[in-house]
């Protein structure tokens, strides 16, 4: 046995015995190895037994958007270190005033930029900002938060108040007044018998707002496209008429970018495929490519100035992120949008986003199974029916060993997972914004050896 696989027991075993997982039923673990990944290369990632995978999760959890191996990133982030790596964001920082000045070019109509470390974070951001709002320019009224059903907002107790997938936020309650959940704009399964099902549902907003009464509503809070949730495109119409009802109950948007954000969806912002004028704009993930930890709350100057009362001493947002100080992350995300730019990863995530979408769709044709497959750009999702007629869905167990079985194969895709009681039955594509056509043809290659071995 080599040195370095008596290197690598070892930390299979410091990680078994110390390491507690995210999204990990530990059980397993008494009798398994863990798995750890130990190297990545473009599409491409490595575990600790040499087993190689093509990434079709960017990370895990859409992140990695340009891929593994970016050594302009690590070493804009190295020099940083060096020069400086962290100043609490009460003053500012080379990169961060950079970074602001270069996204806010990417979204027309915003003008501030407030840094964290995580989307969770990013997200509570924007709820204090409008509970404070409240207190301060409405006399505590317009202070509940709308969410909707299927979105997913964070882990922290605040946004998970705000968490459209029941069984996140199942035993972590209770949780804070005032969040208020909309209906979900699933047009596969759909709540209303309606040709112009977009409007619909966002008529079901507005029925809400009118339930609540529209004076003690102050923000909608929606991902532009559903991520965890399963993968929804809104229908066509459901944007317009969400502007025309929170323009006239004068209800602040906010657009949940996690996800959707830097390109993912084949634009810079989901939202931008949609000709939404938000109030706010929440972002992680892609930001950096997961080669650094970095936030952003992106807002209005309209919003912006309402937080400048000098005579209120109370009258500014009184938050702050330790680790929104951090200068790797605006260094690390301005390289990370030269590559994008510079690499046109925008066009080809639309090129690659149509290509899987075919690939799914000819799957379809093939495997009685998938019952629908829906996305945009390279963030698409496939649901696993047992009979496309009733729409039944397909037991959790059998959704996750389609993936077990893509991983035999030697490609890692993801599931909605413990997400929405009865339907976490969506497989999940988000390779990076780089992928190749070989990339995609092998990932739906895998899907269909995989539906096969689990369903015949």
């Amino acid at each position: 046995m080599t040195a370095m696989s008596n290197d690598m027991r070892h930390v299979t075993e410091a990680d078994r015995a110390h390491i507690w997982h995210h999204l990990l039923q530990h059980k397993a673990l008494e009798t398994n190895d863990p798995r750890i990944i130990v190297k990545g290369q473009g599409m491409r990632v490595w575990d600790q037994n040499g087993t190689e995978f093509l990434d079709a999760v960017s990370g895990g959890v859409w992140t990695v958007n340009v891929g593994y191996g970016r050594e302009r990133i690590a070493n804009a982030v190295r020099d940083q270190l060096i020069e400086l790596p962290y100043f609490a964001q009460s003053v500012g920082s080379i990169p961060a005033a950079l970074f602001s000045e270069r996204l806010l070019e990417k979204m027309p109509g915003m003008s501030r930029v407030y840094y964290a470390n995580s989307g969770s974070e990013a997200n509570e951001k924007v709820f204090k900002m409008v509970r404070q709002m409240s207190a301060r320019l409405h006399d505590g009224r317009k202070w509940k938060i709308l969410y909707r059903e299927r979105d997913y907002h964070g882990a922290t107790i605040g946004t998970l108040a705000a968490c459209g997938q029941a069984e996140r936020a199942m035993q972590y309650g209770p949780y804070p007044d005032g969040f208020v959940s909309v209906p979900h704009c699933l047009e596969y399964r759909a709540q209303w018998d309606v040709e112009d099902y977009g409007r619909r549902a966002a008529d079901a907003i507005e029925e809400v707002i009118l339930r609540e009464g529209p004076d003690t509503v102050g923000l909608l809070c929606l991902e532009p496209v559903t991520a965890g949730g399963g993968v929804i495109v809104p229908p066509a119409g459901y944007w317009d008429r969400v502007q025309e009802i929170c323009r006239k109950y004068d209800i602040l948007l906010h657009i949940d970018e996690v996800v959707c954000g830097m390109g993912r969806t084949g634009e810079w912002f989901g939202y931008q495929n949609y000709g939404i004028k938000p109030d706010f704009v929440t972002m992680a993930k892609g930001v950096a490519s997961g080669y650094a930890a970095i936030s952003c709350t992106v807002t209005t100057e309209a919003v912006f100035e309402k937080f400048k009362d000098a005579s209120d001493r109370l009258s500014y947002f009184r938050d702050i992120s330790t680790f929104g100080g951090c200068t790797a992350g605006p260094a690390a995300a301005l390289e990370n949008m030269l590559i994008i730019e510079e690499e046109d990863l925008l066009g080809n995530t639309k090129a690659m986003g149509a290509r899987i979408m075919a690939n799914l769709g000819a799957l379809m044709e093939k495997h009685a199974i998938i019952g629908d497959v829906r996305g945009a750009g390279l963030f698409v999702g496939a649901e696993l029916v047992t009979d496309r007629s009733s729409k039944e869905p397909v037991a959790e167990a059998d959704a996750q060993r389609v993936v077990a079985e893509c991983a035999k194969r030697g490609v890692m895709i993801g599931v909605t997972n413990r997400s929405l009681v009865g339907f976490n039955n969506t497989l999940c594509f988000s390779p990076a914004l780089i992928a190749t056509a070989d990339d995609i043809d092998e990932i739906t290659e895998a899907v269909d050896g995989a539906l096969t071995a689990v369903f015949g």
